[in-house]
């Protein structure tokens, strides 16, 4: 059933799989590439501020953190509903309009937002 959920989820979220993905090296180019946008993908909707904060929401619930740019990651602390989901540094990269955030500083699990 498990997998049955996850295939249809899947299916429903755009990816851009496909592209060619370019890692982000440096903060600079980090604040210029998310600033005044919208990091969003199904039921998630995030804006990463230039002065270190995160705010937004996912499904029904609040999120908020703080962020700093440290050794070419791009390291977040992140509450989800009150919920604490730790501190984690992770792997930043784009392509085209979408943006991919890999955990554990590219040796984790990935998520792709759209940026709008």
């Amino acid at each position: 059933m498990r997998l049955l959920l996850s295939l249809a989820v899947s299916a429903l979220v755009p990816t851009a799989a496909f592209a060619e993905y370019a890692t982000i090296q440096n903060q600079s180019d980090f604040v210029t590439l998310v600033a005044g946008k919208t990091l969003s993908r199904p039921f998630v909707k995030l804006e990463v501020s230039p002065e270190g904060e995160i705010k937004g929401k996912g499904a029904a619930w609040e999120v908020e953190g703080k962020w700093v740019w440290r050794d070419g990651f791009f390291c977040r602390d992140l509450f989800w509903g009150g919920d604490a989901l730790g501190y984690n540094c992770q792997k930043v990269e784009v392509s085209d309009s979408y943006v991919r955030f890999t955990s554990d500083k590219g040796k984790g699990d990935s998520a792709e937002f759209r940026l709008k």
